[in-house]
C-alpha cells in the first residue's frame, strides 16, 4: 500500500516504514526509534542508501535523493523528511 494511494495516518506511515526497514536491513524493529542514528542502526554504506531510496519509493511512493539525506542523522529526522514529502 502506498501512502499516497490511500490516505494513511502519520502513525501508519511510521509503523509501515519501521516494518519494511526492519525486514530489508535485518534489524530488530525495536531499534528503529526516532532518537536512534539511522546510519549506525541500519549499518548503512553508500550502496545501502540507494536501496533505502528505492524502498521508500516502492513502499510509500515518495521520491528521495541523496541530497535529502545530507541533514538526516536520526530516524526522527528521516521520518520528518518522509512526512514533509508526503505532505502530512
Amino acid at each position: 500500500m502506498h501512502a499516497n494511494d490511500v490516505k494513511m495516518s502519520w502513525e501508519e506511515v511510521v509503523e509501515e516504514t519501521r516494518d519494511f526497514l526492519s525486514e530489508e536491513f535485518e534489524v530488530d524493529r525495536g531499534l528503529i526509534l526516532p532518537e536512534n542514528n539511522l546510519k549506525d542502526t541500519l549499518d548503512l554504506d553508500s550502496l545501502d542508501y540507494v536501496d533505502l531510496v528505492v524502498l521508500i519509493e516502492e513502499n510509500l511512493n515518495v521520491k528521495l535523493t541523496g541530497e535529502d539525506f545530507k541533514e538526516i542523522a536520526t530516524f526522527g529526522d528521516f521520518f520528518q523528511l518522509v512526512r514533509k514529502k508526503l505532505g502530512l
